[in-house]
């Protein structure tokens, strides 16, 4: 099914001039925000004054950013952090589910997949800054299970890159015992008369 038949598909806000700090602004979720993986930390978001501004730009709980811009163009479905609206700045995107279709953590999981990555590296634009136009997310068709199993996609994704953190962290902590046991064992074999001039 094509993206536009399960979702809204917007630009963000066009920023005329530099976005600078303004206590008692509304928050502004910009590119800098999104992590390559998708992970978007809600509460260091930039207040900042912009006037009035339409509500479409404000995206909530439940909406999805597209990063068009860079090399990585993932998508970022928004939890229940994000309790206080914010306006998606250029060049971010914004997704709204239909939610009889399809849930925001899914359309965000489709997007991120290989396939349609494949076909935003064939459209993206420019040499020096590599952007993908709207018209590829327009264009972009996604497999469509029900709603149940949507979620146990989400659900098993979620473990099973949870486990992966957890396999390198193990790795890791293997590791650095492996290589205090072989410090250890090479102080041990030292000379005596070695081991005394080195204090060891």
């Amino acid at each position: 099914m094509r993206l536009p038949d399960v979702c809204a598909i917007q630009t963000g806000y066009t920023a005329r001039s530099r976005l600078d700090p303004a206590a008692g602004g509304v928050l502004a979720s910009q590119l800098r925000d999104i992590a390559t993986d998708g992970r978007i930390d809600a509460e260091h978001l930039t207040r900042v004054d912009l006037g009035h501004i339409g509500d479409r730009y404000f995206v909530r709980s439940g909406d999805v950013l597209f990063r068009s811009r860079g090399d990585h163009n993932t998508a970022s479905a928004l939890d229940e952090r994000f309790a206080e609206p914010a306006v998606a700045v250029l060049p971010l995107m914004v997704l709204r589910a239909n939610r009889s279709l399809v849930t925001p953590e899914y359309l965000a999981w489709a997007i991120n997949q290989p396939e349609a990555q494949r076909q935003f590296d064939v459209a993206a634009r420019g040499t020096s800054i590599r952007m993908v136009p709207k018209s590829s997310l327009d264009d972009l068709e996604i497999d469509l299970p029900d709603l149940e199993t949507q979620r146990r996609i989400v659900m098993t994704d979620e473990l099973a890159a949870r486990e992966a953190t957890l396999m390198r962290l193990l790795a890791d902590r293997k590791r650095d015992l492996t290589n205090r046991l072989l410090a250890e064992s090479a102080r041990r074999t030292l000379p005596s008369n070695l081991s005394k001039r080195t204090g060891t």
